[in-house]
């Protein structure tokens, strides 16, 4: 939304408000003839998107549009104070849903602004946790495949801010079959990890319907050949995946996102297959849009690259602030003091262009790992002596970059 890099806004966990003086993507535009509106999830504190360059706003949060939405319809919340759990919004049916309910307020702004040119965001929740939904079954089981890492034994040769994460899921996948037990929210057997991969898959289907219902709308009102369309998304999930569940975590399940992009006129497919990064979205859309890029923005437009130019591929780096990581009581995976330094970890990560992924950690364990030759990160080649040339020289570019970029963490 700003362009800018996690430390130097503040914003490195949910529910952060973003300083005013940051601008986001219409500010950024500088160009007032637009309409805009966001619709859907804002982590960024509770002001929204309003005042923001935005003026237009539908939210999905606990007390907002789509709570209203929902006692309109005559939906009794689940919770004394009047809300609706994530649980409660998950058994609801497709008609009921967020993405339909984006989807619907989504069709109506275009309609109204079918000959205005507009920015419209459309923030869906699914695919998510609870992995529940309207299109459990959607995708057979059986059609349902395990990322391979799901079905190795655990590995202990990860941060053990990681096995902390794994150890506390599956104390409450175990909690949840007795409590939800065909709603797990983690899993440990094969076959739980395939439940719960299934649904979410429905997760993305509901999604993909929405989607494509708002292609729809730009269609019938003739505005494919005007609009830019961009469909990415802030994680991934591991879903099993290193026996781990949702995000918070350096391995490519969860730190690699879909960035797709459909330009007016566009009639054939690419796919870029060098790293890039979430840092150039924004200067790549003010460039698709004519507009110059903003000193604010860190990163350059991707322009040239997806229109077949050249583009000399560039390290992608990553990073992770504290959190709340969540423990299991009594754990006897490490003595308390360094429980307490794991838990309170930084990282900060480089992708070179020729598949090494080094993630360096200030209180837990680094990691190295070629993703050209074990894409699915199982082995940890950090202590591998003979690999010493290649730690140096990704860690001198972090290091150069966190110079670049204003970055104190000493790592």
């Amino acid at each position: 939304m700003t362009g800018t890099w996690p430390h130097i806004n503040g914003c490195t966990r949910n529910s952060v408000p973003l300083d005013r003086r940051f601008r986001v993507f219409p500010e950024l535009m500088e160009d007032k003839d637009y309409h805009t509106a966001y619709f859907g999830k804002w982590h960024l504190g509770e002001d929204g998107p309003a005042g923001r360059g935005f003026e237009q706003s539908v939210s999905t949060d606990y007390d907002g549009d789509y709570t209203n939405f929902l006692l309109s319809k005559g939906t009794r919340p689940d919770r004394p104070n009047g809300r609706f759990s994530e649980l409660a919004i998950s058994n609801l049916s497709i008609e009921l849903s967020q993405p339909k309910f984006l989807e619907q307020h989504a069709c109506e702004f275009i309609e109204k602004h079918q000959r205005d040119p507009f920015v419209l965001i459309v923030a869906f929740v699914e695919p998510h946790s609870p992995y529940n939904g309207p299109l459990n079954d959607e995708h057979p089981l059986n059609e349902v495949y395990l990322d391979v890492t799901a079905t190795l034994p655990e590995s202990d040769d990860i941060p053990l801010r990681y096995r902390l994460m794994r150890e506390w899921q599956q104390a409450e996948a175990i909690l949840d079959r007795e409590r939800l037990p065909t709603q797990l929210f983690f899993g440990i057997t094969p076959e739980e990890y395939r439940s719960i991969k299934q649904r979410y898959l429905g997760l993305v289907t509901l999604v993909d319907q929405s989607v494509g219902a708002i292609l729809q709308c730009l269609a019938r009102f003739g505005l494919t050949d005007h609009t830019i369309v961009i469909h990415t998304s802030d994680h991934g999930d591991s879903l099993g995946a290193h026996h781990l569940f949702g995000k918070e975590t350096m391995f490519e399940e969860a730190a690699r996102v879909p960035w797709l992009i459909r330009l007016p006129g566009q009639t054939r497919s690419k796919t870029i297959s060098q790293p890039v990064s979430h840092i150039d979205f924004v200067p790549t859309l003010l460039d698709l849009l004519g507009a110059p890029n903003h000193p604010q923005c860190a990163g350059k437009s991707l322009l040239p690259l997806i229109q077949n130019e050249t583009m000399s591929p560039d390290t992608v780096f990553l990073q992770w602030s504290p959190n709340r990581t969540k423990i299991k009581k009594g754990t006897k995976l490490a003595r308390r003091q360094m429980i307490r330094r794991a838990v309170d970890e930084s990282t900060r990560t480089a992708v070179s262009p020729d598949g090494w992924k080094l993630c360096l950690r200030d209180k837990d364990l680094n990691e190295l790992y070629n993703l050209n030759d074990d894409p699915l990160e199982t082995r940890n080649l950090y202590s591998h002596r003979q690999y010493a040339a290649v730690i140096s020289r990704l860690a001198g570019e972090i290091h150069h970059w966190q110079e670049r970029t204003h970055d104190k963490l000493k790592i």
